[in-house]
């Protein structure tokens, strides 16, 4: 099935109604916003990572507003939490099937009760992999088998970006599932582990803001740095265009 997208600041970023998305197929999802484009920059592997997906949701208000200044589009925010929802959704309506890969124990078997609550009709399976920072080949062999064994209709990545993107792009065809969807923090916030931001501060596009206040610590160089980063990188993208338009 063909999406609407916009090509923006070098990857084609989805601008269609997430209804549309139709789970049965086989499909990489990932998102993509200000701190994922910074570091992509100079991650060659992550970067092709997001180009080569099917489905690349703008999941941030630095992709918004590159899409109105460099194509004079405005879009919708597409957060992972809610591709995540939709999906259940789907799911539910159909009795389907879905693993989440990633995270500890303790996270998800809070996902897995949640899930269990929302929409029983579900069939959920779930893997934790080691917590390192590179995955020997055993531990993807291990990863690869838990799924194929399972065959889930849909399988949610999360393991942090950019290692979650690359995982499932290096592996996405030896895994016997239709919809791979990388969505990162969406497991902690479903868990419950870490709170959301309320819709009030979503809807006032702050919700970067309430996450740097809870978690300074953590968030700081995300939005602190890599934010003026990003909008320096955006501008020298907009000059730079409005010199050869002129």
């Amino acid at each position: 099935m063909n999406y609407s997208s916009i090509s923006l600041l070098e990857y084609q970023v989805f601008i269609d109604m997430i209804t549309k998305i139709d789970y049965k197929q086989q499909q990489l999802i990932t998102t993509i916003n200000q701190y994922s484009y910074c570091i992509a920059e100079s991650d060659y592997k992550f970067k092709k990572a997001l180009q080569d997906s099917d489905i690349l949701l703008p999941d941030g208000v630095g992709i918004v507003i590159a899409a109105k200044l460099l194509k004079k589009k405005r879009i919708q925010k597409i957060a992972g939490a809610d591709i995540h929802q939709y999906l259940l959704e789907k799911l539910q309506a159909a009795a389907g099937s879905c693993m989440y890969l990633g995270a500890s124990e303790h996270t998800l078997t809070k996902i897995k009760n949640r899930v269990g609550v929302e929409y029983p009709k579900i069939r959920v399976f779930t893997y934790s992999p080691p917590f390192k920072p590179e995955f020997s080949k055993q531990d993807i062999d291990g990863m690869i088998a838990a799924v194929n064994e399972v065959q889930p209709d849909v399988l949610f990545v999360g393991m942090t970006a950019p290692k979650q993107e690359k995982w499932a792009a290096k592996n996405k065809e030896f895994l016997n599932t239709k919809t791979i969807c990388a969505i990162g923090a969406v497991f902690d916030f479903y868990a419950g582990t870490v709170e959301r931001p309320s819709q009030f501060w979503i809807d006032l596009h702050l919700e970067w803001f309430i996450r740097l206040v809870k978690e300074p610590k953590r968030m700081w160089r995300r939005y602190l740095y890599y934010g003026p980063f990003f909008i320096y990188l955006l501008l020298k993208v907009f000059f730079k265009k409005d010199t050869s338009s002129s």
